[in-house]
């Protein structure tokens, strides 16, 4: 049974409280008719009353580009929060203006309209920027025609309400403010928060990969009509029945003043952040961290057979630190988009079904990549009661054979493209890539070669591998050996030389802490500035560097077996974020 009288009373407090901030900042706030800001470098924004909060242009990686946004103004990160033209970045000598006659928009610099509020806005008084964050248009009576709370991007902030039908989409990429594949809707039947995959271009849904029920259940029918974020950083759900549903219930929240925001990503995960508000000692120690997200795996959870999964087509997912998903190729495949590492992967060379009288194994090689599976993608053909070896050799003759799937006693071969690929450490069986001898072999003398001053140096790579094999036949209890271990791992890494016996403690703790550093603000690439193949494959460089911070954990109570390492180190078992070696230490 709903409650209209529940919602109205409760509406109405709302527009109370929301009328009320507008009169208190108006005298300090107000964008008054004739107003307008200039995308330049030396743009000066229109701030909160706080000065938390910033309006105006915000320049897009170095380029003459800009968004006309709102965001965190008091800290280091001006994080966006809302983004009017993520579509039709604004060059260079864009105008921002409340017009004369009371309209509001954005034009380029020869007169076109970039941007405008999506609702009918005239008789426009002024404009607001809130303390909350909240962007307003207000008529003569403080009416507001128009905010930005209410015309969401991928970020909802504190006070903000989501309504029935009301939707965050995500940006295409972290630097990329076009609209993204992912979207999270308030359902218009239940109530339910559900997390979408869209395709794009259009609005067209995919199916669903996380879903959240609201319902009461002292009240069946009732359902959610509001999705709320809190001052405190709780995401709640109104109910018609009047009861809340608290999202985040049960976890754990920072002691202390911090703001929050709730950001469907680019990676597709809804993720709740906090950041301090202060400085704490003159420093500010610690930057946006994660407090709760959905899903819990992305990888697993996104089942349909329609759209690119996460990772996109001929690819693979894995979950790396705070659940979030890492995307592989498969061998013989590269990135569609070098510079979108969730966008896919395409086919290097084509199998060539005339080349004479050769044999498969002259042609061609299999590549193993284990416990990865696309389950919902399509088979052509399905062969039971056959081995490994049988379905690589039925592979390897097929010329429409790219991608075969060995599991359970049976040979699937594999429709292309591929989607929702995903590791799967609880099934066993491995998947089968058909890749060209030619393109295996070519692998080699593209890597960079050691010159003469150089031959003793041994690669990270290939160094960790050979202490790999020097430790692998230690006690699996033995603890103070992998101590020995990431000190010289990450000393290879590094590209140092070993270190005096009478500095060893002391210089071994800064090492470790540097490295820790470089990986905590993702600037591993400090680590090895003269190694060009490590620059090469960042994914093994970072998982050498956190194996090796594990490694070196000042309470030895911290640090895996020698047994556990050699398995992170060969992918088998996943690396969790490492925390700091040394906590009770610091370097300047």
């Amino acid at each position: 049974m709903a409650y209209p009288c529940f919602r109205t009373t409760l509406n109405l407090l709302l527009f109370l409280v929301l009328t009320l901030s507008v009169f208190a900042q108006t005298p300090n706030v107000n964008v008054t008719l004739g107003s307008h800001l200039i995308a330049s470098d030396s743009s000066v924004p229109w701030k909160s009353p706080s000065g938390d909060f910033a309006f105006g242009f915000h320049k897009i990686n170095g380029q003459k580009l800009f968004l006309l946004g709102i965001w965190f103004d008091g800290i280091p990160e001006k994080t966006l929060v809302w983004y009017a033209n993520g579509d039709h970045l604004a060059p260079e000598g864009s105008k921002v203006e409340l017009t004369l006659d009371g309209s509001f928009r954005l034009t380029s610099p020869q007169g076109e309209e970039i941007w405008k509020p999506r609702s009918s806005v005239d008789g426009v008084a002024y404009a607001a920027l809130l303390n909350n964050g909240n962007f307003i248009l207000t008529d003569n009576s403080s009416k507001s025609l128009w905010e930005s709370f209410k015309d969401p991007r991928d970020t909802m902030l504190p006070t903000q309400i989501l309504e029935v039908d009301g939707k965050l989409s995500s940006r295409l990429q972290e630097s990329n403010y076009s609209k993204g594949r992912f979207l999270l809707r308030l359902q218009p039947n239940d109530g339910s928060i559900v997390l979408k995959t869209i395709a794009l271009p259009t609005d067209y849904e995919y199916g669903t990969y996380f879903t959240r029920n609201t319902s009461d259940e002292a009240s069946p029918n009732s359902s959610g009509y509001q999705l709320v974020l809190d001052k405190s950083g709780h995401l709640n759900v109104l109910l018609d029945s009047r009861s809340v549903v608290n999202l985040t219930m049960g976890r754990e929240f920072p002691a202390g003043d911090y703001f929050y925001r709730a950001t469907l990503d680019a990676d597709g995960l809804f993720t709740l952040y906090g950041h301090p508000r202060a400085q704490i000692n003159g420093r500010w120690g610690q930057t946006w961290f994660t407090i709760w997200s959905v899903p819990d795996d992305i990888c697993s959870d996104s089942k349909g057979d329609l759209g690119l999964g996460p990772c996109g087509y001929n690819s693979y997912c894995s979950l790396g630190t705070n659940r979030r998903p890492l995307c592989e190729c498969l061998p013989g495949f590269s990135l569609s988009d070098t510079n979108n590492k969730f966008g896919g992967c395409q086919q290097n060379s084509l199998p060539n079904c005339r080349e004479g009288k050769s044999k498969p194994e002259d042609l061609y090689a299999i590549q193993e990549v284990p416990n990865t599976f696309w389950p919902t993608s399509s088979n052509y053909e399905q062969l039971p009661s056959l081995n490994e070896d049988e379905c690589r050799q039925l592979c390897l003759s097929d010329c429409n054979c790219v991608v075969a799937v060995i599991k359970e006693g049976f040979c699937w071969k594999k429709k292309l493209p591929l989607s929702n690929g995903r590791k799967d450490y609880n099934t066993f069986g491995k998947a089968l890539v058909k890749v060209s001898n030619s393109a295996v072999s070519s692998d080699e003398p593209s890597r960079p070669k050691s010159d003469t001053g150089n031959k003793n140096q041994t690669t990270s790579v290939l160094a960790g591998a050979i202490l790999l094999e020097w430790f692998r036949n230690m006690p699996i209890t033995a603890k103070v050996d992998v101590y020995s271990y990431g000190v010289m791992l990450l000393e290879i890494i590094c590209c140092r030389k070993c270190l005096d016996m009478e500095n060893e403690n002391e210089e071994e703790i800064i090492l470790a802490d540097w490295a820790y550093d470089c990986y905590k603000r993702r600037k591993l690439g400090k680590l090895v500035e003269t190694d060009e193949e490590a620059k090469n494959d960042m994914k093994k460089l970072e998982r050498l560097v956190m194996v090796s911070i594990w490694c070196m954990q000042e309470d030895p109570s911290l640090r895996p077996s020698m047994w556990t390492v050699t398995q992170m180190l060969e992918g088998i078992i996943q690396v969790s974020a490492p925390p700091c070696p040394s906590p009770f230490s610091s370097i300047s």
